[in-house]
């Protein structure tokens, strides 16, 4: 064969080859099975809870060094897997309760009845300091209107006001009143528009047991009141403190909820109450981004999102820890582990994958509002999948199904097919939390939490050892495999959504 030949027989053989050589997949879609499934390790996801849990994250509260600690451990974890990282700081309100005092005791008697900081009582998240003696005065809900008065027969001056959390149950005081009362600072102005010194607040919430310490971040909208102690008492702490009194606390609760009539009186005790606090109102926190890169250029820009809240409400003194393992390391660990897996070579995703751990959660869920005004490429995001407090419970619930049913039918399918624990709820769900701002803009968004018994809600007890592990393993199957369904690019999520997407760029 001529030299000639010879070249025009090799031009034919590439002409003919170089479709198939163009439609080849590359190495690491060549190992990728679309039809096997990641398997999620139990193990895995524990040790992020214990590690999280654990008293050297000081109950992650956004803007301290604890939270910040999370943050490095999270940023080491993704890395490891192969994702791009970066940190979205912002200024957020804390407050960091170094030690806290508290005894009544009834004047002329030597006794005091000293309480203990994390047993009995915790300071609300936005207590300020201050050194206060003097005696109580029950004050109802707190609730200083015309129509209805629990400051109109006592007198508060100087004196220290006990009340109760929340607001009366059912709906015989106007919806106003009652959204006007519904945070500790709006019923700590109350008090101190009146001249008193503190606020007891007892813990009327039926998501923790009566003698269970619930700690809280948010407390209403600003401005703080710097030296006006504010507490927040177990509801078996409060009961104690109207022994001998001319009402029991139960007596009064019950009389209020009964004839919808004020029954506030001064208590013949007096209380001692110490709070050391170090108040920052623009405190620097962050979100925490890791990108995982899909290895298909067809879906360049398309982007699933898989979120989760990394703070809690933090550490007060050294006897008042909030853990936080299932609100929200357990969500987190989810996370981590969805990334894990998707980063081994069978599994990689072919859309690229944001994993998103949020700070802010437990103030209004700030950093996902905060992650949504300042994210350049909205437009990307197919779906957003949360996942929040999935350590306890007998079953998942996946919210979003009013919204986003085909979203949601994904989900559905993958626990019909292996596993049976969601819960059918009859009742279709909007997405809620960390996921609501997604939705607000038309995201297609689903949360994956559990349905509990008895919820452990930003209490003490919320440590590594009384997480379901079954639970958690399980709703984490769930979640892994639906995002690795939604990353093979058969979902279109942009389709799905509504015409808010136009006017967030």
């Amino acid at each position: 064969m001529t030299k000639k030949g010879l070249w025009n027989t090799i031009a034919r053989i590439c002409i003919l080859t170089a479709p198939l050589l163009a439609t080849q997949p590359d190495a690491t879609a060549q190992k990728r099975d679309p039809m096997a499934m990641p398997v999620v390790e139990e193990d895995s996801i524990m040790k992020h809870i214990i590690e999280l849990s654990s008293e050297t994250y000081e109950g992650r509260l956004a803007g301290t060094m604890g939270y910040d600690r999370a943050v490095k451990y999270v940023e080491q974890v993704l890395l490891s897997y192969g994702t791009q990282i970066t940190e979205q700081r912002f200024n957020i309100e804390c407050n960091e309760v170094e030690n806290c005092k508290f005894n009544i005791y009834t004047p002329g008697s030597k006794d005091k009845r000293i309480f203990t900081l994390g047993n009995e009582f915790c300071c609300a998240g936005m207590t300020g300091r201050g050194y206060v003696d003097a005696q109580m005065v029950f004050c109802g809900y707190g609730i200083a209107e015309e129509g209805f008065n629990d400051y109109k027969s006592v007198d508060v001056k100087g004196k220290i006001v006990v009340l109760l959390t929340g607001t009366p149950n059912g709906s015989w005081l106007p919806a106003d009143i009652v959204n006007h009362y519904t945070t500790l600072r709006d019923k700590a102005r109350a008090a101190e528009k009146h001249g008193a010194l503190g606020v007891l607040a007892i813990n009327m919430s039926e998501s923790c047991l009566p003698y269970e310490v619930q700690g809280r971040v948010y407390c209403g909208e600003l401005p703080h009141l710097a030296t006006f102690p504010v507490l927040q008492l177990t509801l078996n702490c409060g009961r104690e403190l109207f022994w001998g009194e001319a009402m029991s606390l139960d007596s009064a609760v019950n009389a209020i909820n009964s004839d919808h009539l004020s029954h506030s009186f001064a208590l013949l005790k007096k209380a001692e109450v110490d709070v050391n606090a170090v108040y920052r109102q623009r405190a620097v926190t962050a979100n925490v981004w890791g990108l995982m890169q899909g290895y298909d250029s067809k879906f360049d820009d398309e982007l699933i999102v898989v979120g989760a809240s990394l703070d809690h409400v933090g550490m007060q003194g050294e006897t008042c820890l909030f853990p936080g393992a299932d609100i929200n390391a357990s969500g987190v660990a989810a996370v981590l582990e969805t990334a894990r897996l998707l980063s081994q070579p069978q599994f990689r995703p072919r859309r690229s994958v944001l994993f998103v751990l949020f700070s802010g959660g437990e103030q209004q869920f700030l950093g996902s509002r905060i992650f949504l005004s300042n994210f350049p490429k909205l437009r990307k995001i197919e779906a957003f999948v949360n996942v929040q407090n999935i350590g306890y419970g007998d079953s998942i619930v996946v919210l979003g199904d009013n919204r986003y049913p085909t979203l949601w039918d994904i989900a559905r399918v993958r626990d019909s097919a292996n596993h049976s624990l969601l819960w059918h709820n009859p009742e279709a769900t909007n997405p809620r939390g960390d996921a609501r701002g997604f939705d607000i803009i038309g995201i297609p968004s689903l949360v994956f939490t559990t349905l509990n018994g008895l919820h452990h809600n930003h209490v003490t007890s919320d440590i590594w050892e009384n997480i379901d592990r079954r639970m958690l393993t399980g709703t984490t199957q769930v979640v892994v495999e639906t995002v690795r369904e939604l990353t093979d690019g058969v979902y279109r999520g942009r389709s799905l959504k509504s015409k808010a997407m136009r006017f967030v760029e």
